[in-house]
């Protein structure tokens, strides 16, 4: 199994050169206009510390972590927050935000790992919260480069997505890759989903 943290350490500075500056505008428009003004978001798997620093900068509270700690570094000083060590597999939050955004972070966690990396997700939803993700477009675990990536399309990211009972699907689309460095003919698929507040039984 490859390690994608090795490479996360060893190229830290290379991948926050190449992301942290973009212009990622159009990827916030099927999310940040769900939330509340002020709403407290999750930065999970926050990379350079782009996102963070333009959710702060628009008045939401942020929570942002991410596995490496050279990564940490690099996105507490672009960002001016505080920035966690973490990896998915470790969250342990309890209902406490009211939106989740994980933009391109998920696609390194193995398929077998996906269900319970997403129940500590839905874990740390609050109810009615909306939950933002992406994965490069394709079916299956693929090892590229140093880096191993679990893909999605639409039809398999809507299915296994329908498999989570307190997730409801707002919206699930394919899309080009906004930054100008990568291969613009790279596509992604993303997903926008709600907690749904459990009626009790009885």
């Amino acid at each position: 199994m490859i390690d994608n943290r090795a490479f996360y350490r060893k190229n830290a500075q290379a991948f926050f050169d190449r992301t942290a500056y973009e212009n990622v505008e159009k990827l916030y428009a099927p999310f940040l206009p769900l939330l509340p003004a002020g709403a407290h978001i999750l930065d999970a798997g926050c990379g350079s510390g782009r996102d963070t620093k333009a959710f702060t900068e628009r008045g939401y509270t942020v929570t942002a972590f991410d596995a490496t700690p050279e990564m940490v570094a690099l996105a507490e000083q672009f960002s001016g927050q505080k920035v966690r060590l973490l990896r998915f597999q470790e969250m342990d939050y309890v209902e406490e935000f009211g939106g989740i955004w994980a933009c391109a972070s998920l696609l390194h966690v193995p398929l077998a790992e996906l269900p319970q990396v997403f129940a500590r997700f839905i874990a740390a939803l609050k109810p009615s919260g909306y939950w933002s993700m992406s994965f490069k477009y394709g079916e299956g675990e693929k090892r590229r480069g140093e880096r191993q990536f679990t893909d999605f399309t639409e039809n398999s990211l809507r299915s296994f997505l329908e498999g989570f009972e307190q997730l409801r699907v707002v919206d699930v689309f394919a899309s080009g890759d906004t930054r100008q460095l990568r291969n613009e003919q790279e596509r992604w698929v993303s997903a926008v989903v709600q907690k749904i507040i459990m009626e009790p039984f009885g």
